[in-house]
């Protein structure tokens, strides 16, 4: 769904390609699966070679071919690309216990800096990408995280040392909040205000997923090389 949004956003007039882009960007987040980096590999391979076969011979605008591939790999690189990770990080020791980590992160951080900026907010974080965030919500929303993950250490994951809970938690929030800022970025080239519309009151499901996005890679290399 969040690869139907993007591609309805960036490549609307290109109607026949958005639901084979869509369905095979989800079958990429299968690939950890199957194991092997080879595998993966040719999958990917695969679905570039596919799309560049697809354009080349449905070609709308000359002048415009090259940006419409270019936002096909970017949506394949962007969202099932990088949600892979929570795939691989499920597979990792205490793998669930690290997914609900990084949801706690990214859930704490996002209505800590809501309340927190609704509240606190007078300098703008990023007018030119996003007016309404504020540096005072950005920090709240720290602190958030913080709360999140220390939640988690005296609760359902003792095994994580307090100095891992608080850098997760403010490295993880970092970018969670870039993802946001990234999505927001998208979104206004695009002319668009939200992603979608199936979640009332929140837009799209891209729009959930963007803290996400950001914070899924980082927290898997973060678990695999430090933890």
């Amino acid at each position: 769904m969040g690869m139907y949004e993007f591609y309805r956003m960036a490549l609307p007039d290109r109607t026949v390609e958005i639901w084979p882009a869509a369905v095979c960007g989800a079958m990429m987040m299968f690939i950890p699966f199957f194991g092997g980096d080879r595998l993966a590999l040719a999958i990917i391979t695969a679905l570039f070679l596919a799309f560049a076969l697809l354009f080349l011979f449905r070609v709308r605008d000359i002048t415009t071919a090259a940006r419409d591939i270019a936002y096909a790999v970017l949506g394949f690189l962007y969202i099932p690309f990088l949600l892979m990770h929570l795939v691989m990080l499920h597979q990792t020791a205490h793998g669930w216990q690290w997914l609900l980590v990084i949801m706690l992160i990214v859930m704490t951080n996002d209505t800590a800096a809501y309340y927190t900026g609704s509240a606190f907010g007078k300098h703008r974080l990023y007018p030119l990408v996003s007016p309404k965030k504020s540096i005072e919500g950005a920090i709240g929303g720290l602190g958030g995280s913080i709360c999140g993950t220390m939640l988690a250490k005296f609760t359902f994951f003792p095994q994580m040392p307090l100095a891992d809970a608080l850098i997760t938690a403010i490295v993880i929030g970092i970018l969670g909040q870039t993802g946001d800022l990234f999505e927001s970025l998208l979104k206004r080239s695009f002319g668009v205000k939200d992603s979608g519309n199936s979640i009332p009151g929140h837009g799209g499901v891209l729009d959930r997923l963007d803290s996400i996005i950001f914070a899924a890679p980082a927290m898997y290399y973060y678990v695999i090389y430090v933890f």
